[in-house]
């Protein structure tokens, strides 16, 4: 098959993934065109894919002016600056592949919805979940009937102490404002997952959660406390320091992957530009002294249609690593990780091994979401190369319908009541 070409909007640390199985698979897919208004981030991809000048862009309205130029589009711009160049790569009949969530408000995804169904586009959303090894290992057990009927779950999204200090209080999805609540942000493909292994729509939802612990209240009350890391007393001690996580944990020992290129926003990694991040960037603020106001931990109850239920549990208090879910079934239980999965039979009462599908031969195959990543972009672009939607696993109506669910989860835990649908 030729291969696919993509541009791409936003060269931010999914833009950059996505690209990569480019660079690994340049018989399926080459990058031609990119746009950032990042001029570092620009070029690096740019001068990595050979992408002619004519095709570099500062922003992706400059890029959305020209005439179709490839076969499809990859926008991983900000969570709030997905909904207009979604809409203006529709009209130009690009193949979309759009970061999720697809975007802050359910009016935009609706809208986002409407334009991909008005022009007939291939459209899919990057819920990495679905395409992982072990997702499609589950799938099949339970289509194989090896739990009876799927009745009940239970779903663990660990996000992790150091994650969360990272990302979601220091970090761009730190704030609703400017970026959306931390259930959609974080945990969207969370309650999209379920809904895929529940094979049914929702019926009704509740939530609960708090911002609980990163605010001035949590602060530790030893003499010394500061504003900034790095002028602390009490940083040694502290878990959430931003000096232990990029400095000490990262770049003295020559890691210069994420999240410490993200905290450097496109700087050379050397140790002087850490310490100057720390100094004067966001990524160096004390965690108790930011202007995050998204929850820290949250639970969500949810109802299916035929009266199947399932639990969901986001924390950032935790130091595992991997989603962990166990599903109940009439015949059987199960337990899952992105490592191992074990059906335990009711009728001879043992435990036995569910073996995951063989890892496929690219170096990303097992890197981005437990190998996630890898599987939505081989999947995506053998549907634009095929021309064939089957393949895309989140189509337009279902990446709805689970968005859906999140709007009205976040919707339950402000009022404190159960929405209905």
């Amino acid at each position: 098959m030729k291969p696919v070409t993509y541009i791409i909007a936003g060269t931010g640390g999914r833009g950059q993934f996505y690209a990569e199985y480019c660079h690994h698979h340049p018989d399926r897919a080459r990058v031609v065109g990119v746009a950032d208004p990042n001029p570092l981030a620009r070029q690096h991809m740019a001068k990595q894919y050979a992408i002619p000048a004519k095709n570099i862009f500062l922003d992706w309205k400059e890029m959305a002016k020209r005439p179709k130029f490839a076969d499809a589009v990859i926008v991983a711009t900000q969570d709030s600056m997905h909904e207009a160049p979604a809409k203006a790569f529709a009209q130009k009949k690009y193949a979309l592949l759009l970061e999720k969530p697809m975007a802050p408000t359910e009016k935009s995804c609706r809208g986002i919805v409407a334009a991909v169904l008005k022009h007939k586009i291939l459209f899919g959303v990057c819920h990495v979940l679905r395409y992982t090894r072990y997702t499609q290992a589950i799938k099949t057990a339970i289509r194989q009937g090896l739990i009876g009927d799927l009745i009940s779950m239970q779903h663990l999204e660990p996000v992790g102490f150091w994650h969360q200090a990272h990302s979601f209080v220091r970090g761009n999805w730190r704030n609703e404002a400017e970026s959306s609540p931390m259930l959609l942000a974080k945990s969207c493909h969370d309650l999209d997952w379920i809904r895929y292994m529940m094979d049914a729509p929702c019926t009704s939802i509740s939530s609960f959660g708090n911002l609980t612990h990163f605010k001035k209240s949590g602060k530790p009350q030893q003499a010394g406390r500061a504003i900034r890391c790095l002028d602390c007393a009490y940083e040694p001690q502290c878990p959430y320091s931003a000096v232990r996580l990029y400095y000490r944990d990262r770049i003295q020992k020559g890691d210069t992957s994420w999240p410490l290129d993200r905290m450097l926003a496109g700087k050379e990694p050397t140790k002087k530009n850490v310490i100057a991040a720390l100094r004067t960037g966001p990524y160096g603020r004390c965690v108790y002294e930011c202007d995050n106001n998204v929850v820290d931990h949250q639970v969500v109850n949810m109802e299916f249609k035929g009266g199947k239920t399932a639990a969901f549990t986001m924390t950032a208090f935790t130091g595992l690593g991997g989603r962990r879910t166990r599903l109940f079934g009439t015949m059987g239980e199960m337990e899952a990780n992105e490592e191992q999965i074990r059906v335990y039979c009711f009728r001879d009462q043992k435990w036995k091994t569910v073996p995951l599908p063989p890892v496929p031969q690219s170096p990303m195959a097992t890197v981005g979401h437990a190998g996630g990543d890898y599987g939505l972009m081989e999947a995506f672009t053998k549907a634009v190369a095929l021309h064939d939607p089957s393949k895309i696993l989140s189509g337009p109506r279902e990446t709805l319908e689970s968005h859906l669910m999140v709007f009205a989860a976040e919707k339950a835990r402000q009022e404190n009541r159960v929405i209905t649908f």
